[in-house]
């Protein structure tokens, strides 16, 4: 438990606007009575401030409203007043060109909706991707206590008698359906059973990898990340985060106080023993540059190269996410890895991870695998260093064919996604299974917003002769959900004259998982005339946020936050309330 002592009433954050005997307070108060509250709502309780990512355009979050009032119902008991506070929601599905393009804006909201309201502590309902580490960003920004609640995965999709992962299989079946071996029907019959429930991807996706990862930084309280959303244990989860938060701010237990370097350390290895998404790279970058850290790309690697890979969940694996849940959840899995964990750490329940995952146990074997009989002696995930991408590139080598661990072949090369889509199927194209597809102007400043582009569909023609991976490389990022032999995020990216710009068709690009690299062939010489006659592009936006996103954004190897919202060590200032 936090150190500090126990705040009085009057050291609460929210009694600068409730507490003096000013005009200013007065009008405070008289609108808080006009709202139907009275001095038994705000004198002396800590208000706590539900940022809820509520939308009706949201299937992940559709079971929100219900999960705010669970809240509610534990910050009343514990002596709290809720207050729901209605934030942007990232529609992960519908959202164009990407949600990325809008974490950063979720994170600026974040920060200021805390800042500028009377609030003493946070509860942050998120669960589709983008939202986890946009809300978690914006509140370490705005140093105000706070647990996160996950929304939780849905259930298992089905289809006559196939268990069906979202994501994962709809690139599985859209692959046999170009191929020609699956009908329009039964394609329709995937899509009626894919996604039964409300909640967030069932498989180690995106939005199960960020919440897992959430938990092991102790922003959440033990086994939230697993509970299904559709469990009632889930509402009670909820519930109990509104207690633990009432407490919190009495305590002054505030996350951007105890996350270290050691908390992002475990993240990481979680990130690597669940076979969990490439762009929980980006975000943890992020999230840790909001706390004032860094973390270089070099080291996911060297966690990666000593973490044994046990969650046994698809993409990578066999199972989902309920599965993962009965078998023992986060906690059981975490409990196998305690000797290369910082189990001192402090969590928001007050205790250290060590001593939250202490007594957890595996209950499936199959499911969350021992030591002993681990997947892989090693993560999910490799980084990538070479002349292609000098600043890093990240593949996701446990969902991959294994044929492409070393491998060199030919470039045919996209000038972006729009001459992806118009070229990819043609008959003519010079495309083999060694064949190397590239596409350029997808990162973050090319995209715009770094989308989920990287996992390119394969050439018809190669896919009707059998071939279900090749190599893939690109600036830009994949869903969680998929898989295959793809190199994403390249850095710097093409649209800011980084040598995947330089990329011409039959130019031979060699991998080497084993050691790490990724190397266009081509002479130094040759690269540095390429990059001379390299122009750049002129911007086509002018106005908006888009403008804003665009002057700022860093590229991925930085977390793709925008600069001038990165931590500088001096704390913005406390509104005046006069």
């Amino acid at each position: 438990m936090s150190t500090h002592p126990r705040l009085s009433p009057e050291e609460l954050r929210s009694y600068r606007w409730f507490g003096p005997n000013d005009l200013r307070s007065f009008g405070h108060r008289s609108r808080a009575r006009q709202m139907g509250l009275g001095p038994e709502d705000w004198k002396g309780k800590p208000i706590i401030a539900i940022l809820n990512t509520w939308s009706e355009i949201n299937p992940c979050h559709l079971h929100f409203k219900v999960l705010a009032e669970n809240v509610k119902k534990g910050v009343l008991q514990a002596g709290g007043m809720p207050i729901e506070i209605p934030v942007i929601s990232l529609s992960e599905n519908f959202m164009k060109p990407t949600t990325m393009l809008y974490r950063n804006l979720l994170a600026m909201e974040t920060e200021e909706v805390l800042r500028c309201h009377p609030v003493d502590g946070a509860v942050l309902l998120g669960a589709c991707d983008k939202t986890t580490p946009a809300l978690i960003m914006g509140a370490l920004s705005a140093a105000l206590p706070f647990i996160f609640v996950p929304g939780g995965p849905m259930q298992k999709g089905q289809w006559r008698d196939q268990t069906l992962g979202s994501g994962s299989d709809a690139w599985k079946y859209w692959a046999e359906k170009r191929a020609g071996n699956l009908t329009e029907e039964e394609w329709c019959e995937i899509e009626e059973g894919i996604a039964r429930s409300h909640g967030h991807c069932m498989t180690m996706g995106t939005a199960s990898t960020l919440t897992a990862i959430t938990e092991t930084l102790g922003l959440t309280l033990t086994g939230a990340s697993s509970i299904p959303a559709s469990d009632a244990r889930h509402w009670r989860m909820a519930a109990s985060s509104g207690r633990q938060i009432v407490e919190n701010v009495w305590n002054n237990l505030n996350p951007c106080k105890f996350l270290n370097l050691d908390a992002f350390h475990n993240a990481i290895v979680t990130e690597m023993a669940v076979g969990g998404s490439t762009n929980a790279i980006v975000h943890l970058i992020a999230m840790a540059g909001r706390a004032g850290l860094k973390l270089p790309l070099k080291d996911f690697d060297v966690i990666s190269r000593k973490t044994p890979r046990l969650a046994n969940l698809r993409p990578a694996g066999e199972f989902l996410m309920e599965d993962f849940y009965f078998a023992g959840g986060l906690p059981a899995l975490l409990n196998q890895l305690r000797d290369l964990l910082h189990g001192e750490c402090l969590t928001v329940n007050g205790k250290t991870l060590g001593e939250n995952i202490s007594d957890a146990k595996i209950h499936n074997t199959n499911v969350i695998r021992t030591r002993d009989n681990a997947l892989s002696e090693e993560g999910g995930t490799a980084v990538l260093h070479g002349n292609l991408c000098p600043n890093g590139a990240v593949i996701k080598h446990s969902a991959m064919e294994s044929r492409f661990q070393k491998h060199t072949g030919p470039a045919i090369v996209f000038k972006d996604y729009d001459d992806l889509a118009a070229r990819l199927d043609d008959p003519d194209l010079p495309v083999t299974a060694d064949s190397i597809l590239v596409l350029q102007k997808a990162g973050p400043v090319g995209g715009p917003g770094m989308p989920e582009w990287g996992m390119m569909p394969l050439p018809k023609k190669l896919l009707e002769a059998g071939v279900r991976d090749m190599i893939r490389l690109s600036d830009s990022r994949m869903s969680g959900t998929s898989y295959g032999a793809c190199i994403l995020h390249v850095a710097p990216e093409s649209a800011v004259g980084g040598p995947i710009a330089f990329v011409r068709d039959g130019d031979l690009i060699s991998l080497d998982i084993a050691m790490r690299t990724l190397t266009l062939e081509i002479t130094d010489d040759e690269m540095a005339k390429r990059r001379s006659e390299w122009k750049a592009e002129a911007r086509k936006i002018d106005r908006g946020y888009l403008h804003l996103y665009l002057n700022e954004v860093t590229q991925a190897d930085e977390g793709c936050d925008l600069r001038f919202l990165h931590y500088t060590g001096t704390p913005t200032p406390e509104p005046s309330i006069h």
